[in-house]
Protein backbone atom coordinates (compact mmCIF):
# COMPACT_ATOMS: atom_id res chain seq x y z
CA UNK A 1 0.00 0.00 0.00
CA UNK A 2 1.29 3.45 -0.92
CA UNK A 3 0.61 6.35 1.43
CA UNK A 4 -1.50 8.95 -0.46
CA UNK A 5 0.68 11.92 0.40
CA UNK A 6 -1.14 14.40 -1.81
CA UNK A 7 -4.51 13.48 -0.29
CA UNK A 8 -3.09 13.80 3.23
CA UNK A 9 -1.47 17.15 2.47
CA UNK A 10 -4.65 18.42 0.83
CA UNK A 11 -6.83 17.34 3.75
CA UNK A 12 -4.68 19.10 6.34
CA UNK A 13 -4.32 22.18 4.17
CA UNK A 14 -8.12 22.33 3.88
CA UNK A 15 -8.79 22.17 7.63
CA UNK A 16 -5.64 23.91 8.90
CA UNK A 17 -7.24 26.95 10.55
CA UNK A 18 -10.08 25.01 12.21
CA UNK A 19 -7.71 22.25 13.31
CA UNK A 20 -5.26 24.77 14.75
CA UNK A 21 -7.93 26.61 16.71
CA UNK A 22 -9.23 23.36 18.19
CA UNK A 23 -5.89 21.85 19.18
CA UNK A 24 -3.60 24.84 19.75
CA UNK A 25 -3.92 24.61 23.55
CA UNK A 26 -4.78 20.92 23.91
CA UNK A 27 -1.81 20.21 26.18
CA UNK A 28 -3.47 22.35 28.85
CA UNK A 29 -5.94 19.47 29.34
CA UNK A 30 -3.38 16.65 29.13
CA UNK A 31 -1.25 16.45 32.28
CA UNK A 32 0.28 13.10 31.36
CA UNK A 33 1.38 14.40 27.96
CA UNK A 34 2.95 17.44 29.62
CA UNK A 35 4.77 15.27 32.15
CA UNK A 36 6.17 13.03 29.43
CA UNK A 37 7.29 16.00 27.36
CA UNK A 38 8.91 17.60 30.42
CA UNK A 39 10.86 14.41 31.15
CA UNK A 40 11.86 14.15 27.49
CA UNK A 41 12.96 17.80 27.45
CA UNK A 42 15.16 17.27 30.50
CA UNK A 43 16.94 14.52 28.63
CA UNK A 44 17.59 16.38 25.36
CA UNK A 45 18.00 19.98 26.57
CA UNK A 46 21.30 21.46 25.44
CA UNK A 47 22.23 18.48 23.28
CA UNK A 48 21.29 19.91 19.89
CA UNK A 49 18.27 20.17 17.59
CA UNK A 50 15.15 18.15 18.34
CA UNK A 51 12.45 17.62 15.69
CA UNK A 52 8.73 17.59 16.44
CA UNK A 53 7.49 15.40 13.60
CA UNK A 54 3.94 15.91 12.36
CA UNK A 55 3.98 19.15 14.32
CA UNK A 56 0.57 20.38 13.11
CA UNK A 57 -0.11 23.78 14.69
CA UNK A 58 3.03 23.38 16.79
CA UNK A 59 1.66 22.84 20.30
CA UNK A 60 4.28 20.24 21.26
CA UNK A 61 7.09 22.22 19.63
CA UNK A 62 6.13 25.34 21.61
CA UNK A 63 5.97 23.31 24.81
CA UNK A 64 9.45 21.90 24.20
CA UNK A 65 10.76 25.39 23.42
CA UNK A 66 9.42 26.65 26.74
CA UNK A 67 11.35 23.79 28.36
CA UNK A 68 14.58 25.12 26.89
CA UNK A 69 14.84 22.72 23.95
CA UNK A 70 16.15 23.80 20.55
CA UNK A 71 13.30 22.54 18.40
CA UNK A 72 12.16 22.46 14.80
CA UNK A 73 8.62 21.54 13.75
CA UNK A 74 8.20 19.34 10.68
CA UNK A 75 4.92 18.80 8.83
CA UNK A 76 3.67 17.68 5.43
CA UNK A 77 1.06 20.46 5.20
CA UNK A 78 2.20 23.98 4.20
CA UNK A 79 -1.02 25.50 5.55
CA UNK A 80 -0.55 23.77 8.89
CA UNK A 81 2.96 25.18 9.10
CA UNK A 82 1.53 28.63 8.44
CA UNK A 83 -0.76 28.12 11.43
CA UNK A 84 2.18 26.99 13.57
CA UNK A 85 4.07 30.16 12.66
CA UNK A 86 1.01 32.32 13.35
CA UNK A 87 0.43 30.81 16.77
CA UNK A 88 4.11 30.89 17.73
CA UNK A 89 4.72 34.57 17.00
CA UNK A 90 8.36 35.51 17.46
CA UNK A 91 9.41 32.30 19.20
CA UNK A 92 12.69 31.05 17.67
CA UNK A 93 11.29 27.75 16.45
CA UNK A 94 12.18 26.48 12.97
CA UNK A 95 9.37 25.19 10.75
CA UNK A 96 9.93 23.05 7.70
CA UNK A 97 8.03 20.81 5.33
CA UNK A 98 8.74 17.12 5.50
CA UNK A 99 7.58 13.61 4.64
CA UNK A 100 8.01 11.16 7.52
CA UNK A 101 9.18 8.44 5.13
CA UNK A 102 11.83 10.66 3.53
CA UNK A 103 12.94 13.42 5.88
CA UNK A 104 15.19 16.15 4.53
CA UNK A 105 17.50 15.75 7.51
CA UNK A 106 21.12 14.54 7.52
CA UNK A 107 21.95 11.14 8.97
CA UNK A 108 22.43 10.99 12.75
CA UNK A 109 21.88 14.74 13.11
CA UNK A 110 19.02 15.02 15.63
CA UNK A 111 19.42 15.09 19.40
CA UNK A 112 15.91 13.70 19.70
CA UNK A 113 12.45 13.64 18.17
CA UNK A 114 8.83 13.67 19.19
CA UNK A 115 6.07 12.21 17.05
CA UNK A 116 2.66 12.56 18.67
CA UNK A 117 0.25 10.74 16.33
CA UNK A 118 2.57 11.66 13.46
CA UNK A 119 2.35 8.13 12.03
CA UNK A 120 -1.44 7.92 12.20
CA UNK A 121 -1.75 7.81 8.40
CA UNK A 122 0.91 5.12 8.00
CA UNK A 123 -0.50 1.61 7.40
CA UNK A 124 1.13 -1.22 9.30
CA UNK A 125 3.00 -2.47 6.21
CA UNK A 126 4.96 0.80 6.15
CA UNK A 127 5.60 1.30 9.85
CA UNK A 128 9.03 -0.31 9.67
CA UNK A 129 10.00 2.10 6.88
CA UNK A 130 8.75 5.11 8.85
CA UNK A 131 10.55 4.04 12.01
CA UNK A 132 13.71 3.23 10.02
CA UNK A 133 13.71 6.82 8.76
CA UNK A 134 13.41 7.99 12.37
CA UNK A 135 16.35 5.76 13.26
CA UNK A 136 18.38 7.25 10.40
CA UNK A 137 18.04 10.86 11.54
CA UNK A 138 18.63 10.30 15.26
CA UNK A 139 22.15 10.65 16.62
CA UNK A 140 23.55 7.56 18.36
CA UNK A 141 21.86 7.21 21.73
CA UNK A 142 19.29 9.94 20.96
CA UNK A 143 15.72 9.36 22.18
CA UNK A 144 12.33 9.70 20.53
CA UNK A 145 8.93 9.94 22.20
CA UNK A 146 6.02 8.59 20.15
CA UNK A 147 2.26 8.57 20.70
CA UNK A 148 -0.30 6.56 18.74
CA UNK A 149 -3.85 5.22 18.76
CA UNK A 150 -3.94 1.65 20.14
CA UNK A 151 -6.20 -0.76 18.28
CA UNK A 152 -6.97 -2.41 14.98
CA UNK A 153 -9.29 0.19 13.46
CA UNK A 154 -8.90 2.12 10.24
CA UNK A 155 -11.08 5.24 10.28
CA UNK A 156 -11.98 6.36 6.76
CA UNK A 157 -13.03 10.00 6.66
CA UNK A 158 -14.73 11.70 3.74
CA UNK A 159 -15.66 14.80 5.76
CA UNK A 160 -13.53 16.58 8.37
CA UNK A 161 -14.32 19.91 10.00
CA UNK A 162 -17.20 20.14 7.50
CA UNK A 163 -14.85 19.90 4.53
CA UNK A 164 -14.63 17.06 2.01
CA UNK A 165 -11.49 14.95 2.44
CA UNK A 166 -10.21 11.47 1.75
CA UNK A 167 -8.21 10.47 4.78
CA UNK A 168 -7.51 7.21 6.61
CA UNK A 169 -6.46 7.04 10.27
CA UNK A 170 -4.65 3.84 11.23
CA UNK A 171 -4.74 2.46 14.75
CA UNK A 172 -2.08 -0.12 15.66
CA UNK A 173 -1.85 -2.81 18.34
CA UNK A 174 1.12 -2.79 20.67
CA UNK A 175 2.57 -5.94 19.13
CA UNK A 176 2.69 -4.32 15.70
CA UNK A 177 4.31 -1.12 16.96
CA UNK A 178 6.91 -2.86 19.10
CA UNK A 179 7.82 -5.30 16.34
CA UNK A 180 8.21 -2.48 13.81
CA UNK A 181 10.38 -0.46 16.20
CA UNK A 182 12.62 -3.47 16.82
CA UNK A 183 12.96 -4.20 13.10
CA UNK A 184 13.89 -0.55 12.53
CA UNK A 185 16.71 -0.85 15.04
CA UNK A 186 15.18 1.34 17.75
CA UNK A 187 15.53 0.30 21.39
CA UNK A 188 12.38 0.55 23.52
CA UNK A 189 12.99 2.06 26.95
CA UNK A 190 9.45 2.56 28.24
CA UNK A 191 5.82 2.25 27.20
CA UNK A 192 2.50 3.20 28.73
CA UNK A 193 -1.09 3.89 27.78
CA UNK A 194 -3.96 6.05 28.93
CA UNK A 195 -7.65 6.49 28.35
CA UNK A 196 -8.81 9.32 26.06
CA UNK A 197 -9.59 12.82 27.29
CA UNK A 198 -13.26 13.12 26.36
CA UNK A 199 -14.65 15.15 24.62
CA UNK A 200 -11.36 16.73 23.53
CA UNK A 201 -10.06 13.56 21.86
CA UNK A 202 -11.34 10.74 19.73
CA UNK A 203 -12.43 7.96 22.17
CA UNK A 204 -9.46 5.65 21.54
CA UNK A 205 -6.85 4.15 23.85
CA UNK A 206 -3.60 6.15 23.64
CA UNK A 207 -0.17 4.54 23.56
CA UNK A 208 3.19 6.17 24.32
CA UNK A 209 6.60 4.66 23.74
CA UNK A 210 10.05 6.06 24.50
CA UNK A 211 12.77 4.70 22.25
CA UNK A 212 16.37 5.48 21.44
CA UNK A 213 18.80 4.83 18.66
CA UNK A 214 21.56 2.48 19.77
CA UNK A 215 25.04 3.84 20.31
CA UNK A 216 26.46 1.67 17.52
CA UNK A 217 25.49 1.64 13.84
Amino acid sequence: MTIPLEAIRGAYDAVARDYAERFRDELDSKPLDRALLEAFAARVRGRGVVADLGTGPGQAARFLHRQGVEVVGVDLSPRMLEEARRLSGDLPIGWRGGNLLHLDVPDASLAGATAFYAHVHVPREQLVGAYSELHRVLAPGAPALLAFHVGEDVLELDTWFDRPVRLDFHFHPWATVLSALDRAGLVVEAKLERMPVVPLEHPSLRGYVLVRRGTTA
